[in-house]
């Protein structure tokens, strides 16, 4: 069927639904249940049927467009899927992301300018990790939403990961491999990451009774700070046998050092949990980095429902901040404790 024969009441025909059903479920508006919603965009696809979104917009006032300010995610590996998680929730709503990419130290306002000219109904900043941000004066707090960011002078809300939990998941897993000897290697940095990192740390292994050993390098967390992290552990009179990286990189220095220990292998002498789930590392390792993936694609996705919420209701942004958990992801970096780390 060619399409300009085909109307908004062909689809609603095929899909027993009236006109006004079809038009809440392709542009995300109304009190249309998901279930419909879906079927109706199947159909919608089947039939080759697209909305004129210029006329959409002149009725409804809603231009059904989402501005993305990337500040640099678009170009990080594990932190792209931010992008991925916004995408899939914009296309599942009938909405479209209008994506700009933006340098952390020199934001681009001719670019955000053009962005806003767009009229886009919402708007969502996210940085490529998790730290104290200033938000860019173009955007509108009250329209924002931030991920992987924070902003104390703001009332924008915030999706962020559980940095408490993610220690704490970390942590945990390496408890119940049987370790009591377990190394926290951080750097020296003032971000949420390492703060709620550690706090996860403690919280564990105080509950266990257990003496927490904390070695903080100078940043950044690369592999050549945590080569030279587990180096100066390993000096001391007490070998841990377990060791909590504050990320990949970080647990992937510790690698590079163990090889060049006699005698020592990962995981029989020492088990090793890292944080990214940064695959280029992780999954290359041998053997494979254990690691806690952080939740990039599901905070993508929150923020884009969060954005039409705020939209939707048309009134001040309400002041919130989101923790999404962590996700354990088992490869072959752990396991029960054989001899003392020497």
């Amino acid at each position: 069927m060619r399409q300009e024969k085909l109307g908004i009441r062909s689809v609603a025909e095929a899909a027993g639904v009236s006109v006004t059903t079809v038009s809440h479920a392709l542009n995300g508006r109304g009190k249309v249940s998901d279930k419909t919603r879906i079927r109706v965009q199947r159909i919608a696809a089947e039939l080759g049927y697209a909305p004129n979104r210029i006329a959409s917009a002149l009725r409804s006032s809603r231009t059904n467009l989402i501005g993305f300010v990337s500040e640099e995610i678009a170009t990080t590996p594990y932190a792209g899927l931010i992008l991925v998680g916004a995408q899939e929730a914009a296309a599942e709503l009938g909405l479209m992301l209008m994506i700009i990419n933006v340098n952390r130290d020199t934001v681009e306002d001719a670019q955000i300018d053009a962005l806003l000219a767009q009229q886009v109904d919402g708007l969502i900043f996210a940085s490529s990790s998790h730290r104290v941000v200033t938000l860019p004066a173009r955007l509108d707090p009250a329209r924002t939403v931030l991920v992987d960011a924070y902003d104390p002078g703001t009332t924008s809300p915030t999706v962020v990961p559980d940095e408490v939990g993610i220690g704490v998941l970390a942590t945990r897993h390496l408890v119940e491999a049987g370790h009591r000897r377990i190394l926290h290697l951080t750097v020296e940095e003032d971000v949420p990451a390492v703060g709620g990192r550690e706090e996860g740390y403690r919280q564990v292994m105080e509950a266990e009774g257990l003496e927490c050993e904390i070695v903080r390098v100078p940043g950044p967390a690369d592999a050549a700070a945590g080569a030279f992290a587990i180096a100066q552990a390993r000096r001391g009179p007490d070998r841990a046998t377990a060791v909590f990286a504050f990320n990949d990189e970080m647990a992937m220095g510790v690698y590079q050092e163990v090889v060049l220990a006699p005698g020592i292998t990962i995981p029989h002498d020492v088990s090793i949990v890292g944080v990214d789930d940064l695959r280029i590392v992780a999954a290359a390792l041998r053997p494979g980095l254990t690691t806690v993936a952080l939740p990039h694609a599901a905070m993508g996705r929150r923020a884009v429902e969060l954005s039409v919420r705020q939209f939707q209701q048309e009134g001040p942004a309400q002041a919130s901040v989101e923790r999404l958990p962590g996700r354990l992801v088992e490869r072959g970096s752990v396991a029960a404790p054989a001899v003392t780390f020497s």
